[in-house]
């Protein structure tokens, strides 16, 4: 078994987060996850003050995604050996299959992070390859591409004011007949804001993980969802305690 070694998780999924962690605590108890983030600048605080050897680095974060992440360790004296996590296909990254950096795509398996486990202790007994930076850029020109824009920003209007509205800030979005309500969560405070644009345009900027249609009217922020129940006639989706529609089509996205 390998020498006691540190690593760090940075993903803004919680539930991948607790899994990954305790799939590493029985396939390589003597790895110690030291830290674990939710976004790249976390990630970055974490690395100076831990030193990792490993990073589990998720590529699509809030803030700095996980490429951006990685360019910033790569300049360090030692950067830690990166596993970065991805939902896209095998083909993006298949290029690294026998370098230094390696990945896992989500949702993460057990036999897949046991090989990984195994390279990365061969890899932590060999010394630091010099093409790192070389291996980094190709992975990145290989990857972003394929990685589609969305925008986490939106300018709304609220009264005779247009404001710069983040996009996970979001609770919900309702469609009326000319523009688009947007209700966004700010500071705990509830607050609508009018967008003149159609819900088929905007649909194209938000990432589709994120923000779920869930009736002819309504998008949904997936994160700001408290709980799903059942009705009379259907179901519905209770986000910040506004109780929203969700059509029959949908309905089965909330099904165990």
């Amino acid at each position: 078994m390998a020498a006691d070694h540190r690593a760090i998780i940075a993903d803004d999924e919680p539930l991948l987060r607790f899994h990954l962690k305790q799939m590493l605590a029985e396939l390589w108890p003597s790895l110690t996850i030291s830290a674990m983030a939710e976004n790249g600048e976390q990630a970055l605080t974490l690395v100076s003050e831990w030193q990792p050897d490993i990073i589990f680095l998720d590529i699509r974060m809030p803030g700095s995604d996980g490429l951006t992440v990685a360019n910033c360790l790569s300049q360090l004296a030692n950067p830690p050996l990166i596993v970065f996590v991805t939902a896209y296909d095998e083909y993006a990254v298949n290029a690294f299959e026998n370098n230094a950096v390696d990945y896992l795509l989500k949702p993460v398996i057990e036999e897949r992070l046991a090989h990984c486990c195994q390279r990365l202790q061969q890899r932590l007994t060999q010394p630091v390859n010099a093409d790192y930076q070389q291996l980094l850029q190709q992975l990145t020109a290989q990857l972003l591409p394929a990685m589609p824009k969305y925008s986490k920003w939106l300018k709304a209007s609220k009264g005779e004011d247009i404001h710069l509205l983040a996009t996970e800030q979001i609770l919900y979005i309702r469609a009326e007949d000319k523009y688009l309500t947007l209700v966004v969560n700010d500071g705990g405070q509830q607050h609508s804001y009018l967008l003149r644009q159609s819900l088929r345009q905007l649909l194209a900027e938000l990432d589709p993980e994120q923000f779920w249609q869930i009736h002819r009217a309504i998008v949904v922020n997936v994160a700001q969802i408290s709980k799903v129940r059942r009705t009379l006639t259907g179901m519905e989706a209770i986000v910040a305690g506004s109780a929203l529609p969700i059509s029959r089509a949908m309905q089965g996205k909330f099904k165990s």
